[in-house]
């Protein structure tokens, strides 16, 4: 497996719109990747999945060739949006067609707004609320939320009135209900009766406000581009609201129609103003074509509208350069509104290609895995060998990444680099097509050119999975040298059995993998940190990691050699320094990165340099005079002073043969293996080490709790600044000395997620 470094990227500005349905892809992911990874230029890009708006513009601004396969309109309809963002002034110029057309006597806006009128609890005046608050198959709201002209604002206690209105509004709107169903499926569909219960998920004012605005837009005579705005914000508010947003509580990433316990019942006209600052945009638009018509040379973006597999026959005699896409995840709640949305805002007609997610209630991870495996294994043949598939899982975990690992291999593509930086961050793949088929024993067939890699298997015992997923995890921790999460086992796992040629592919593909992978846990091999019985929480480690060299300690390493080569550097070019030296699964987490250079470095206009005090010929002055005042002091304080030569950095005090303080002389936070390979009692052990390094070394004790348990047996801390206090008093006696040694504490700062 070749060595995959982590792809540095930065969080979006801004969300955009529907962000809570779609996979969180960074910005620059695109780009970074071509940099380390460069493709043909002239051939196409194949996005089979069109799960991610972003991902599918940042390849055509990197002026790749992408074809897009995208069979859910509204996402079809979110990446022509992300593709040419409309100004904010055609956007306000839509709402205000829409605001000025009439509804009977009425304006369209005076009209939806009445509907959410509650009366302030200060003046008496009647203001259109932000919000009501419901309770799950409630009558009418709790509580409302509403911002008064006189000054009056907040949550307070529905009155009757509201609770009236609401009632009122439930029995008007069931016209409206019925003409939502009918814009999905007709009377006689059969898959009538989903639909029904999708539209569940609305409030009944709701479904009213949003049909007579569907019904007004169909009326109006605008623009194409004043359309585009208007069925942009329409589906906004589509969005914003159904139930399905909780209080108090965040905003969740919803993937099932589960109404929560308490929701927010959002003003519909607020939510289409809302909807300006969502969908505006000021970017150059990119070239976007649709099939089969090809994106221009120079870059851009063609949307084939179905499924990967109807894309699959007409890629034959195209270059084809790459695959690279986000993978989906299973999400009924997106798929279910979608087909809703669809049917409201584009007609039946819309809903027809995929109108089936209606009768799925749950989404399987075995079931995703045969999903997967039916795209991928009709694009595998279109691939040449060289080409490579770059996959994105932005919510990783455990079930999510074995469904893809498996799919994928059973497709004929082989997984030649992960990797992954925590459990919170996108986990990257890359693959690329076997020149071999494999047999389902795990053996090696000849492919279509008479070739096979290896051998097959059948003159050797068929070895144990639980055993190689065992050993594979093992070597992992060995390497990485520290605890680690279940999702990186996992990782390390499936990447071993892959290699292999023994990844399970059958009926339940998933829960085997996971069951051979949970087997391999077993015994007494690992520890599990964090005393819950769910394998994927808290952290696993080995009870013993001999000298390895801990992962903390080798990002310390990394980052203070480069920025002592390269002053001045910004953080992404850090970041990418580090995830070259420590690629894989090995990469280090941000706040690890962010702690090393809060110990060292000074930042200023994003850029970084090493502290002056932090230069190698300083630090190492520091080390010759704190080891010459270590020595003085135990001379002065009766104790023998001696250096081992089996260890440059430790320095001991001995009394009549015994040794009662060993001093380890650091200018670093690389404590790890200090700690862990000292011979000496804890309690007459101590480190001594910069100020600066104190909260890096806390940083990493939080990273490793056997490591932790170590130091809490009695180890202590000397810091520079204390050190020269000390060596400075000339009253400093032995009972002195032991009162003076805990002055200057090792403090936890604030605490931080380094996982």
């Amino acid at each position: 497996m070749e060595s995959f470094a982590y792809l540095p990227g930065e969080d979006p500005p801004h969300p955009g719109p529907l962000a809570r349905f779609l996979p969180p892809v960074p910005e620059g992911i695109v780009s970074a990747f071509l940099a380390s990874h460069p493709l043909t230029s002239g051939g196409l890009v194949l996005d089979p999945f069109g799960a991610s708006p972003r991902l599918a513009v940042q390849a055509a601004r990197a002026g790749l060739r992408l074809v897009v396969a995208v069979n859910n309109p509204v996402a079809r309809f979110l990446i022509e949006m992300s593709a040419d963002p409309p100004p904010r002034s055609e956007l306000q110029a839509a709402l205000a067609e829409l605001a000025a057309a009439r509804k009977g006597q009425e304006r369209m806006e005076i009209h939806l707004q009445d509907l959410y009128l509650t009366e302030c609890v200060s003046c008496r005046r009647s203001i259109p609320a932000e919000a009501f608050v419901w309770e799950r198959g409630g009558e009418a709201p709790l509580r409302r939320i509403y911002r008064c002209p006189c000054g009056e604002g907040g949550e307070f206690d529905a009155d009757q009135t509201d609770r009236q209105r609401a009632l009122q509004i439930a029995a008007a709107s069931r016209l409206h209900r019925a003409r939502a169903l009918e814009r999905v499926a007709a009377l006689d569909d059969p898959d009538r009766s989903y639909v029904e219960e999708a539209l569940g998920i609305y409030p009944p004012r709701a479904v009213y406000a949003l049909l007579t605005l569907v019904n007004k837009r169909e009326g109006l005579s605008l623009a194409p581009l004043r359309r585009r705005c208007l069925t942009a914000l329409l589906l906004t508010a589509c969005d914003q609201s159904s139930a399905l947003w909780p209080y108090p509580t965040e905003r969740p990433r919803p993937k099932q129609l589960t109404i929560p316990p308490r929701f927010l019942e959002h003003n519909v006209w607020r939510a289409l103003e809302a909807g300006v600052d969502l969908w505006a945009g000021e970017t150059d638009p990119v070239p976007l074509t649709t099939w089969p018509e090809l994106p221009p040379a120079d870059g851009g973006l063609c949307l084939f509208e179905g499924p990967a597999r109807d894309l699959a026959p007409h890629l034959k005699g195209l270059e084809v350069s790459a695959v690279i896409t986000a993978l989906p995840r299973p999400n009924q709640a997106f798929w279910t509104l979608s087909a809703l949305w669809s049917g409201w805002l584009w007609g039946r007609e819309a809903v027809a290609p995929f109108k089936m997610v209606l009768r799925r209630r749950r989404y399987d991870w075995n079931w995703h895995a045969e999903a997967l495996h039916a795209a991928l294994k009709s694009l595998t043949s279109c691939l040449p060998l060289s080409a490579p598939f770059f996959g994105i899982i932005a919510e990783p975990e455990p079930s999510y990444l074995s469904a893809a690992v498996l799919a994928a291999d059973a497709a004929g593509l082989g997984l030649s680099g992960i990797a992954l930086r925590t459990p919170y961050d996108p986990l990257f793949l890359l693959w690329r097509r076997r020149p071999f088929a494999r047999k389902p024993s795990g053996g090696i067939a000849p492919d279509e050119t008479g070739e096979g890699r290896q051998a097959e298997r059948t003159a050797e015992p068929e070895p144990s999975l639980p055993d190689l997923a065992r050993q594979a995890m093992h070597t992992y921790l060995s390497r990485r040298g520290e605890p680690a999460t279940y999702l990186h086992l996992h990782a390390a796992a499936l990447a071993a059995l892959t290699e292999e040629g023994l990844l399970p592919w059958g009926a339940d593909p998933v829960t085997a993998a996971q069951a051979i992978l949970l087997t391999a846990l077993d015994g007494s091999n690992f520890i599990h940190h964090g005393g819950s019985p769910n394998p994927e929480a808290g952290l696993w480690g080995l009870p013993d990691l001999e000298n390895d060299d801990p992962l903390p300690d080798r990002v310390e390493r990394v980052i203070v050699n480069f920025l002592n080569q390269n002053p001045g550097a910004d953080r992404p070019a850090i970041e990418s320094a580090v995830y070259a030296e420590l690629p894989g699964l090995l990469t280090p987490p941000l706040a690890l990165i962010r702690a090393v250079l809060d110990s060292y470095a000074i930042e200023s206009e994003g850029r970084y340099r090493l502290r002056p005090e932090d230069a190698p010929a300083a630090r190492l002055g520091d080390l010759e005079q704190a080891g010459e005042m270590i020595a003085q002091l135990g001379t002065r304080l009766g104790y023998l002073p001696r250096r081992p030569k089996t260890e440059a950095r430790l320095l001991t005090w001995e009394e009549k043969g015994r040794v009662l303080y060993a001093f380890y002389l650091l200018a670093s936070a690389a404590a790890c293996r200090l700690v862990r390979n000292n011979p000496y009692p804890p309690e007459n052990s101590i480190l001594v080490l910069p100020g600066g390094r104190a909260g890096l070394l806390v940083r990493k004790l939080e990273r490793d709790p056997l490591l932790a348990r170590l130091w809490q047996q009695g180890w202590r801390l000397i810091k520079y600044r204390q050190l020269r206090r000390l060596a400075a008093m000339p009253t400093l006696d032995r009972r002195l000395w032991r009162t003076l040694l805990d002055a200057d504490p090792l403090e936890p700062p604030e605490q931080m997620k380094l996982f």
